[in-house]
């Protein structure tokens, strides 16, 4: 999607030590299975009927699984005129960069 900020996986993880806010936008079985500690968990499908929950104030990075559905997440938000980057390659892109994330119960987390 033209216009829309990427970021890859390891400007993400710098960029969320520097104050970004995650958003994940995952079904709520994968947010339980694995997410980056302190995401905000809102699915895609309620993102149009939550949008208003998000800080505008805020910087944010949309992460789902592999890229597509925080791609559509970032273009629908851009669009209200927050400040919002797609994190690249998602949560496999993480795990396999090694950066931390953990499951529901606090404990390692699993992508799926």
């Amino acid at each position: 999607m033209a216009g829309i900020s990427e970021v890859p996986v390891a400007t993400a993880d710098r960029l969320r030590g520097e104050g970004h806010r995650i958003l994940d936008v995952r079904e709520d079985d994968e947010f339980a299975a694995g997410h980056i500690a302190g995401a905000v968990h809102v699915p895609l499908m309620q993102i149009p009927a939550r949008a208003a929950e998000l800080d505008r104030d805020a910087d944010w990075l949309a992460v789902c699984r592999v890229g597509g559905r925080s791609l559509q997440a970032t273009a629908y938000l851009s669009r209200l005129g927050l400040r919002v980057a797609n994190v690249e390659g998602g949560m496999e892109a993480w795990a396999s960069a090694g950066l931390p994330y953990e499951s529901a119960a606090g404990g390692p987390g699993r992508v799926i």
